[in-house]
């Protein structure tokens, strides 16, 4: 979400004073309007990460979006594209469903992609439905033949895991930082253009709540409040996809957990 210069406040982008202190790349870069993939952002980053490489510069890689992790460390299946028809039948279909009875059609179609998605995730259950139905394979057999852009040893990685509590109230915090800090103008400026609402950029956490704040549906402390709850529940849906999906990475969850990560670098990987 961070790549679309619309969202500076509701995704709480780096500020100008902190772009300042390191390079930084790829956020800003997009137009609400654009529809950004997966695919084209790992185009994008690997080119980033070549050019930094160029300059024989170290690059962090951040954020909280673990299918972005995945398709950089694991590479991205090339699957053929989904006929638009395909699409709407998979979107009728859970509507008509629900998700419960739409995950036993998926799960004879690919039991391991039904295993794998997160409960609430309709967008990737569709997906996995629509590449069976287009392609006559399982999405997961399509992810197992990829490889990655970068062999396992070019990169290190680790997930800051702040206990539950913590983690929610900083949740509240940011919510709340948004709507002091320009979140309502940012939310304002996008109803005005009347986008569609299925483009990425319109499914930034916090939008919904502060254009019904500002369409007289709900008060502020209502659309904060209801911000607040959604970026909670993303926040949660994240580290459950972390915890599934990445359990050999180390973890930071304390200060002393943190100083022996960076002990650990040191030793492991010394200047």
């Amino acid at each position: 979400m961070q790549l679309y210069r619309d969202l500076r406040v509701l995704t709480a982008r780096p500020g100008p004073e902190e772009e300042a202190r390191a390079p930084h790349h790829l956020y800003g870069v997009a137009d609400a309007a654009e529809a950004w993939s997966v695919g084209r952002w790992l185009t994008a980053a690997t080119a980033a990460l070549a050019g930094i490489a160029g300059r024989c510069r170290p690059a962090i890689v951040v954020g909280g979006t673990g299918l972005y992790f995945r398709a950089l460390t694991d590479g991205l299946a090339q699957i053929p594209a989904v006929p638009g028809e395909v699409r709407r039948l998979a979107g009728q279909m859970f509507d008509r469903l629900g998700e419960s009875a739409f995950r036993l059609q998926l799960r004879d179609r690919d039991p391991a992609a039904e295993a794998r998605i997160a409960p609430g995730d309709r967008q990737r259950l569709a997906r996995a439905w629509e590449v069976f139905e287009a392609t006559g394979q399982p999405l997961s057999d399509w992810q197992r033949a990829t490889t990655s852009p970068f062999p396992s040893a070019a990169f290190r990685t680790v997930l800051i895991e702040p206990p539950r509590a913590e983690l929610y109230e900083r949740c509240d915090r940011r919510v709340l930082a948004m709507a002091a800090g320009g979140g309502l103008d940012e939310a304002s400026a996008l109803a005005a253009r009347s986008l569609a609402p299925d483009l990425p950029s319109m499914k930034a956490v916090g939008l919904r709540e502060f254009a019904a704040c500002l369409a007289g549906e709900l008060t502020l402390d209502e659309a904060v409040a209801a911000a607040q709850l959604a970026t909670r529940h993303y926040a949660k849906r994240q580290m459950t996809w972390f915890r599934r999906q990445t359990p050999d990475w180390p973890r930071i969850v304390d200060e002393a957990s943190r100083c022996a990560w960076i002990d650990h670098e040191r030793a492991a990987h010394p200047p």
